[in-house]
C-alpha cells in the first residue's frame, strides 16, 4: 500500500485536518462535492473505440478525463516536483512508482472538486494501483462505482487495428504479432484488476462490437444502474 502522508510524493494540494483549521466549514463543503460523484474506470484493449466511447461519457455525464499519459505530459512539461521526480527516474530508465503517479491523481482530483465525477482511462493496471486509489478516494469520502470493460473478439480487434495501420503511419498498427501482443498485454495487466473490482460487485463487461452509438447505449445503461 502506497503511504500518502510522505512529504516527498504529496502535492502541496493536499488537504488535511489540520490544514483547514479553523476552515472547518470550507472543509465540509470539499468533502461534500466529493461525496456525490460517480467515478468510473474503463478499460478497454486497443483498437476496441475506447476513447471514442470515453469522450461520449464525459460529454453526457459531466465527467473529468484521468489518462495516466495526460498526467505525465503535463506534470513533465510544467516541471512541477512529481513531474521532476518522474523525469529523474525515466533518465535512469526506471520504472515510475506508484508513489508518483498517485500524487499525481491526486493533484487532478483536488482540483476538481466540482466535477460530477472522474473517468479513469486505462487505470488502474496492477492491484497495488487500484488499492492506491481506493485508498485515495476513500480519503475523500467517495470510491470507485464502478470498472466498465469493453469486450471484443481477438480477431476483430487484429482486422481493426490493421485496417487502421493503413492510414495511421504507425509501424506497430501494420505487424500483426506486435498487434497480438498488444492484446495479450492488455489482457494480462487488466484481468487481475477486473477481478479485483469484481470481488465488490464493481466490474462489468460489455459487448464492443457494433455502431457506436449502439455501444454507447450498452454503456449508459450499465452506468446508470450503478449505485
Amino acid at each position: 500500500m502506497i503511504a500518502f502522508n510522505d512529504p516527498q510524493t504529496i502535492p502541496t494540494a493536499h488537504l488535511t485536518n489540520a490544514g483547514w483549521s479553523g476552515e472547518q466549514s470550507t472543509l465540509t463543503t470539499f468533502t461534500y462535492s466529493f461525496q456525490h460523484m460517480k467515478n468510473l474506470i474503463l478499460f478497454g484493449p486497443p483498437g476496441s473505440g475506447k476513447g471514442t466511447q470515453a469522450a461520449k461519457l464525459i460529454e453526457k455525464y459531466h465527467l473529468v478525463h484521468i489518462s495516466t499519459g495526460d498526467l505525465f505530459r503535463y506534470e513533465m512539461g510544467n516541471n512541477t516536483p512529481l513531474g521532476l521526480q518522474a523525469k529523474a527516474f525515466m533518465a535512469e530508465g526506471k520504472l515510475v512508482p506508484d508513489e508518483v503517479t498517485i500524487g499525481m491523481l491526486r493533484n487532478k482530483v483536488e482540483a476538481h472538486p466540482e466535477a460530477k465525477g472522474f473517468i479513469f482511462d486505462g487505470f488502474p493496471r496492477t492491484i497495488p494501483q487500484a488499492e492506491a486509489l481506493d485508498a485515495l478516494l476513500a480519503e475523500m469520502n467517495t470510491a470507485i462505482a464502478g470498472l466498465i470493460a469493453l469486450e471484443v473478439d481477438d480477431e476483430e480487434i487484429v482486422q481493426r487495428i490493421l485496417n487502421r495501420g493503413i492510414t495511421s503511419g504507425r509501424p506497430d498498427d501494420n505487424d500483426e504479432s506486435i498487434v497480438r501482443k498488444r492484446i495479450q498485454v492488455y489482457k494480462n495487466e487488466t484481468t487481475p484488476v477486473f477481478e479485483y473490482y469484481a470481488q465488490q460487485d464493481k466490474s462489468h463487461s460489455i459487448p464492443g462490437m457494433g455502431e457506436i452509438e449502439v455501444i454507447f447505449d450498452r454503456l449508459c445503461s450499465a452506468i446508470d444502474q450503478l449505485g
